[in-house]
């Protein structure tokens, strides 16, 4: 049976009230990135880093997953084939509306990271850099996310099943965050079939064979429910 890969962005969470990075007036505007998604950034204003955060962590745990992650985790439950979910999102409104494996390249709100140990623990709802880490007891906890000039986790994964999979999916991405933005060449290289799926054309829209624009929550349970339906035939 063929194999899928899913790369999902802030656009699919836009519709669960999750602001994306570039909307006006959102959490990004009001601060330069470097200042809050950047190892430097926090060695200067640790505090501000953490406020920032927790105020990410409010907002993403009173948010809902939308017709668009239901389709997902149901045709994870329901495709025959391995459906491989990859994301960009930090929250985690995927696993709220089921999906079973989830593959969070830059992280999660929900995580806590030790920078002298490496250990890793759930965030409490307010985090200070004073907490001490439950392993070495060390203070200087930071968010478990992966910021600007540090490696995206899980890539040798994600490579790995990219080389595998017959069809690859792009959901709600912006095509301007490398690695993820060159997804779509690793997955045509290797023969899968691969679809945008965005609200306006993505900076890599050139690079799929096909592109579909709309609302995630109106585009991505009809396509769930095409490649359900070529499942059964």
């Amino acid at each position: 049976m063929e194999n899928i890969v899913i790369l999902t962005g802030a656009g699919i969470s836009a519709e669960s009230g999750l602001g994306t990075f570039r909307d006006a007036g959102g959490l990004w505007e009001r601060h330069r990135v470097e200042d809050v998604a950047s190892p430097e950034g926090f060695a200067r204003d640790p505090a501000l880093v953490q406020r920032f955060y927790n105020a990410r962590r409010a907002a993403a745990s009173a948010a809902r997953p939308n017709a668009a992650h239901t389709a997902l985790a149901r045709l994870q439950r329901d495709y025959p084939g391995q459906v491989t979910l990859v994301t960009q999102n930090v929250d985690a409104l995927h696993e709220a509306a089921g999906s079973n494996e989830v593959l969070h390249m830059h992280g999660a709100l929900a995580g806590a990271l030790c920078p002298a140990c490496g250990h890793r623990w759930p965030a409490p709802a307010q985090m200070e850099t004073a907490h001490p880490c439950p392993a070495c007891h060390q203070p200087g906890a930071r968010p478990d996310i992966v910021w600007f000039g540090e490696m995206p986790y899980h890539m040798e994964t994600i490579l790995t099943r990219l080389a595998a999979c017959s069809y690859f999916v792009a959901i709600g991405t912006s095509g301007q965050v490398y690695p993820a933005a060159g997804f779509v060449q690793e997955a045509d290289a290797n023969g899968a079939h691969t679809l945008e799926l965005n609200l306006e054309a993505s900076a890599r829209h050139s690079a799929f064979a096909e592109v579909r624009q709309g609302r995630a929550s109106d585009l991505v349970p009809t396509w769930v429910a095409e490649m359900l339906a070529e499942a059964d035939r």
